[in-house]
């Protein structure tokens, strides 16, 4: 007697990550809970209009991003990836525009003011530069004998690179820089290759150091050397430091910190939004948090092990990597173990541009999710 086996293909509907899209929505809702913890509870309430209420204004950004999300998940990514080149120009001319009619704050002439609505433009540098990578490094293993995808690829990447460098916002220009060096390693590249990166890189590194303004410089020397720096300096991260060691276990509660609710903290609501966690959760809501981005890294690296082909594999592995640096700079930052950087928690700090970029970025991951490897039943 013999036994046939056959296979039937699975609707690429069944293969929505659905874990994934919980986390993103359980991590954006506690994100507006702590952004009105932080700030909203507090403040007066005179004289503000419906507008001026931030949690208000990051619900519109949740809605706008979640249509992002679930409008490029569903249009097969390699459409979208020969649109890339048109979509990287768009973002160069933004950024050259930015960078004559930007709008300056904290030090930074980043953002682009509409009316009342400011926007970042390099917030969506960061996942359009992924796609451009990916699109280019997403080749044979053989193509990489030759320096071509590595070239060119760093020739796309540098000019957004630079044009936010020179805004000047260092601490976005990193995660950007970061995230390609990542995508170039699992690529596929030659370590000779490799080499030739880390040798240019060492080279540039005084260079950028030298170029950064005295204020960010500043930043570093004074993490590097604590007691040297003024007091003004270091308030924040003091401010910091006591509102994470105050929590305890179990935190104060929701609402009930006093470094954010008594305005000791400041930025509470996004670069230092961990610490206000951390002060009311305590360290058991702080592990829990970690754990939940945590969980939402390693659910992007799960689908991009299951990427159909290369490009789709290094759409994910550059997300996850511009989620995880920036993830790792912002509580490394909040906890005085890296210098201050300015850069938001992802998907939880109050900011229209970053959150919208992130769940358009997540939308893309859910795209690869949906057209992975096609999943097979054995039937006898």
């Amino acid at each position: 007697m013999s036994t046939t086996r056959t296979y039937h293909k699975v609707s690429i509907w069944r293969r929505y990550d659905f874990v994934l899209l919980i986390l993103v929505v359980i991590l954006v809702g506690l994100g507006i809970v702590m952004i009105y913890s932080a700030y909203e509870y507090s403040i007066p309430k005179e004289g503000r209009t419906w507008w001026d209420n931030l949690v208000n204004r990051q619900i519109i950004f949740a809605i706008i991003g979640f249509i992002l999300f679930f409008g490029v998940s569903i249009i097969d990514y390699r459409h979208i990836l020969s649109l890339s080149y048109i979509l990287y120009i768009g973002v160069i001319l933004i950024l050259l525009v930015t960078s004559v009619l930007g709008h300056t704050s904290f030090g930074a002439q980043s953002w682009l003011r509409i009316q009342n609505l400011t926007l970042q433009p390099s917030e969506l540098a960061k996942v359009l530069v992924i796609l451009v990578t990916a699109n280019v490094l997403g080749v044979e293993d053989d193509k990489f004998e030759k320096l071509t995808p590595l070239l060119l690829s760093a020739i796309l990447v540098l000019p957004p690179v630079a044009l936010i460098y020179l805004q000047p916002d260092f601490g976005t220009a990193m995660i950007l820089f970061a995230s390609w060096i990542v995508m170039v390693f699992l690529a596929g590249v030659r370590w000779r290759h490799l080499a030739i990166i880390a040798g240019i890189a060492g080279v540039g590194a005084p260079i950028l150091w030298f170029r950064l303004n005295p204020y960010q410089r500043k930043r570093v020397t004074s993490f590097l050397y604590p007691s040297q720096a003024d007091a003004g300096d270091s308030y924040n991260i003091r401010q910091a430091l006591i509102s994470i060691g105050s929590g305890g276990w179990w935190g104060k509660g929701l609402l009930k910190g006093t470094q954010s609710q008594l305005y000791f903290l400041r930025v509470r609501h996004t670069d230092f939004i961990f610490s206000v966690w951390a002060e009311e959760m305590g360290f058991i809501g702080a592990i829990v948090l970690i754990g939940l981005l945590a969980l939402l890294i390693w659910r992007i690296i799960r689908v991009a092990m299951t990427a159909r082909d290369a490009k789709g594999r290094l759409i994910a592995i550059g997300i996850a990597a511009m989620i995880f640096i920036q993830t790792f700079i912002n509580i490394g930052m909040n906890l005085n173990l890296l210098p201050v950087t300015g850069l938001p928690l992802p998907l939880i700090s109050y900011g229209g541009s970053s959150l919208v970029a992130t769940l358009l970025a997540l939308g893309l991951v859910e795209n690869v999710a949906m057209h992975s490897k096609p999943l097979e039943a054995d039937l006898f």
